[in-house]
């Protein structure tokens, strides 16, 4: 169980003030000129110690892709751009700190770009989050009329320009790649890589990416120290974390906690437990809607980080944690799920353009029943097709929860396909 000294993130509820005042007064802002008087190589090699991975999903070492970028500017700017394109059905976590906590996310910004040589950094917000864009302009304001940003921000010598850039609600934009494309002004497409960003991202310049939540966490762990950050959690899953639990849980919430806590316990600790009791927990989705569901019985001991869920055939994603009970047409919810990748596929790599709405229109028929049973290793072969043969992770984001659902609840198709020819009708889920 997370200490309350340790939360990192003090106002994720909004019950404290969120002004530059309130952040101040709880801790932020606190020594920042120090931190960036000590140089980047101490920052680069402190965030490498800590064990940050990447908060955005695919957990790459937050440390080692701050070195990726070049030591010396040979004449081109260098640029952050934090992800703050939070589509990812299920997850609402970057929201909270953007709405309640701006504050770590600017000073995390000013402290980033200077340890990546980057004068400037741009938020890229998702076009939904009208409210939130509000709040982290009002912060940005403020921490420029107090001299933390800008010119000799936190009179440390460093000029450094923030700028919250608002997309235009497109999932495809939280690809890095795409997003860049979205602020260069351009359709948001995915790149081929390499080249990568460190070498040549935004306007052709050495930019790094960064998810909101791997930001905001950076100026407390550089003042508490690596070794702080390093002892939450097991080896190679360092760190507290954000989770955000919904579905059918008695309390759903947003909650941080200590990387590695069972299931078990983040449930009943902070959800108060599965609705109609752990008898009735049939699946769970546990790193948003991209990462494969796992059978309830299944979940119930496994451990919250990036390696353990790998051993339980799903990812920890971005810690969106979807809890479906046995009230659940878990047919009808994965189908919803390919429903919307087909709609978000930007249409670039045929394999999803076309594989998207193939598969949700094979699920169409799952879910009445009407297919053949041969079609379920059918559709499972296509997904494969899908996965891995495109430029970005949108088409194995598409084929991972089918893939999910056959490998677990495949007897439950099986069941509604016989249902539906032996005239049971009412055995099947309602339309």
């Amino acid at each position: 169980m997370l200490k309350d000294e340790d939360r990192i993130f003090t106002n994720l509820y909004g019950m404290h003030d969120r002004s530059l005042k309130g952040a101040q007064a709880r801790g932020h802002w606190d020594g920042t000129a120090g931190i960036l008087a000590k140089g980047r190589d101490w920052i680069i090699d402190n965030m490498k110690a800590s064990g940050l991975r990447g908060r955005g999903g695919a957990g790459f070492p937050t440390g080692l892709k701050w070195s990726f970028m070049p030591k010396e500017s040979d004449g081109r700017p260098a640029y952050l751009v934090v992800n703050a394109d939070e589509s990812e059905p299920g997850t609402c976590k970057d929201r909270e700190i953007m709405r309640h906590d701006p504050h770590t996310l600017i000073e995390g910004c000013l402290i980033a770009s200077f340890a990546m040589n980057a004068h400037a950094c741009y938020i890229y917000i998702r076009g939904e989050y009208i409210r939130e864009r509000e709040a982290l302009q009002a912060a940005i304001d403020e921490a420029y009329e107090a001299g933390l940003v800008g010119k000799n921000a936190c009179k440390s010598g460093w000029d450094f320009d923030i700028y919250l850039h608002h997309g235009a609600g497109a999932y495809i934009c939280g690809e890095e790649t795409a997003l860049l494309e979205s602020l260069e002004g351009k359709k948001g497409m995915p790149r081929m890589k390499p080249p990568f960003p460190a070498g040549a991202g935004l306007y052709g310049c050495p930019t790094t990416v960064n998810n909101v939540e791997s930001i905001a966490v950076v100026p407390t762990i550089l003042r508490r120290g690596a070794d702080w950050f390093a002892g939450f959690g097991r080896p190679n899953n360092a760190g507290t974390k954000l989770f955000a639990i919904s579905g059918h849980v008695n309390n759903p919430c947003v909650v941080e906690e200590a990387m590695s806590i069972s299931f078990e316990e983040l449930i009943e600790k902070h959800c108060g437990g599965i609705r109609g009791g752990w008898d009735n927990l049939l699946a769970v989705i546990p790193g948003g809607s991209s990462v494969p569901c796992v059978r309830g019985e299944n979940m119930k001991d496994a451990i919250m980080d990036f390696d353990a869920l790998r051993e339980v055939g799903s990812s920890l994603g971005t810690a969106a944690v979807i809890v479906m009970d046995k009230q659940t047409d878990i047919i009808k919810a994965i189908w919803r799920l390919s429903k919307f990748y087909k709609h978000e596929s930007c249409g670039q790599c045929t394999p999803c353009r076309e594989g998207t709405g193939w598969m949700m229109r094979v699920m169409d028929r799952l879910v009445k029943g009407e297919a053949e049973v041969e079609e379920i290793d059918m559709l499972f072969d296509v997904t494969k097709q899908v996965e891995g043969h495109t430029i970005c992770a949108l088409g194995d984001a598409a084929a991972w929860p089918i893939q999910g659902l056959i490998r677990n609840f495949r007897d439950v198709i099986e069941d509604r396909i016989k249902a539906q020819k032996t005239g049971r009708v009412s055995a099947v889920a309602a339309e």
